[in-house]
């Protein structure tokens, strides 16, 4: 009995000999102190994690039975690859849920990394020592947006093919390299087989890469300098003397990960409800024209992106063009999401989570929900002068809250001191919390009716 239990002992003492196994699990799991005090917010990190394996796993599957050919099958007017999707559908059994979960997946992830930042916003986990964990989690946010634009062209549907052509022909408008840089996007003079290869290339094998890295950096950061938690209070700076072990700190396992699997469990009930009964989400998740076949002589009546775009869709069409050109809105595109990454230095307060810091803070949170969401539901619509001009205000109301944040934060102080150690939330600052985020989601949902 003793020699079987000495050989598992043995095998990984020559495992640490060869390869750091049982110091990283140690450094990055077991003895990684987390604050003790995180709450559901906390949750969408390790979301994202699992949504990205959903998506890499089934995401190899699709690739066994899809063809990325834009080739017209002879006597028909359907693409190779319209038709390894609807194969994949049809006849490639379990095919059918492993699109769902893809395309699901990609929704989804999307939801919870938007959670994500904005657990980051209200906290303050942007701020000092955080910048690098940061600047990489926008670096993922950004290819993450890649990825999810060169997925949406596989399918080789209406919305893929005519979508593909809006946005890369917005490339076109850049002064003296935008003929030459859509060109080479595209692979040809306009949208065809080869820009259908190429991206599917991108997408597969280099875009991953890049984020698969980012993602590993983005958590090695965040384990070097420590979690931020809802006070945010540096539990680093108050440690036992003799076990140096922060004294508001709890080892990540195996609390959290026990508290994580609660999480996952109950996204996944969500998931799957999705999943089975509602995949296309009326047409949010999944457009319909997307299930008729592209066809480059018919424009669909309204061309929008999917819904996790819309927002920043909204500020470009917001830009007029200037001297004929619309460079102005992809600046203006471009802008409102690099902003996002130099939050860290616009912030000027002293004071890090949103549960001390003073009311006009919170009043400008407010605004920027309400701002950001309705763009977004003003990305999906189509375009009138009343919607324009009022995507315009939203669109100087999304700008004002970062560019005018080194001037409202400057001379923040704390509405109630600011802990020396963690503590947990009360009901009330909870309800006060909830009463700001519904006013914003209700504000976009009244505006929506309106317009």
């Amino acid at each position: 009995m003793s020699n079987q239990q000495a050989l598992p002992e043995k095998l990984l003492n020559w495992v640490d000999e060869r390869f750091p196994l049982t110091s990283t699990w140690k450094a990055h799991v077991s003895e990684y102190y987390a604050p003790k005090n995180f709450n559901f917010w906390y949750f969408f990190g390790s979301l994202a994690m699992l949504v990205l394996v959903i998506q890499i796993v089934t995401g190899i599957f699709l690739t066994m039975n899809y063809k990325p050919d834009g080739n017209l099958i002879p006597g028909t007017n359907i693409s190779v690859a319209f038709a390894s999707v609807e194969y994949i559908m049809r006849d490639v059994a379990g095919g059918w849920i492993i699109r769902y979960m893809h395309s699901t997946g990609a929704s989804m992830f999307f939801v919870v990394v938007y959670l994500h930042m904005f657990r980051g916003l209200i906290y303050g986990s942007y701020k000092q020592p955080r910048e690098l964990v940061w600047v990489f989690g926008t670096l993922i946010f950004l290819i993450l947006m890649a990825e999810a634009f060169l997925g949406y062209l596989l399918p080789w549907g209406q919305m893929s093919f005519w979508g593909a052509q809006v946005i890369v022909n917005l490339f076109a408008s850049i002064p003296v390299i935008g003929p030459d840089l859509s060109v080479l996007i595209r692979g040809d003079f306009v949208v065809s087989d080869a820009t259908l290869n190429r991206f599917f290339a991108l997408h597969v094998i280099a875009v991953p890469l890049v984020l698969l890295a980012l993602v590993v950096a983005h958590l090695v950061a965040l384990h070097e300098v420590g979690s931020n938690n809802p006070d945010g209070v540096e539990i680093k700076k108050n440690k036992d003397p003799v076990t140096h072990i922060p004294r508001d700190g709890i080892p990540f396992h195996p609390y959290y990960t026990v508290k994580d699997i609660f999480g996952v469990a109950v996204f996944l009930a969500v998931f799957c409800a999705i999943l089975f009964f509602k995949p296309e989400m009326g047409g949010f998740f999944l457009e319909h024209p997307n299930f008729d076949p592209a066809d480059a002589l018919k424009t669909p009546p309204h061309i929008a992106p999917v819904w996790y775009f819309t927002p920043f869709y909204a500020i470009l069409r917001a830009i007029p063009s200037f001297l004929g050109t619309q460079v102005w809105g992809v600046l203006g595109m471009g802008g409102a999401v690099v902003l996002i990454a130099f939050l860290p230095w616009l912030d000027r307060s002293p004071i890090k989570s949103i549960r001390y810091r003073p009311t006009s803070f919170k009043v400008m949170l407010v605004l920027f929900l309400i701002a950001f969401i309705g763009l977004g539901i003003l990305g999906a619509m189509p375009s009138t002068n009343v919607r324009t001009v009022i995507a315009q205000i939203l669109s100087f109301i999304y700008f004002a809250f970062f560019l005018g944040m080194p001037f409202y934060t400057k001379n923040e102080k704390p509405c109630t001191p600011v802990p020396e150690r963690v503590t947990f939330s009360t009901s009330k600052q909870q309800m006060m919390f909830l009463v700001y985020v519904a006013i914003a989601i209700g504000g976009a949902y009244l505006f929506a009716h309106v317009v």
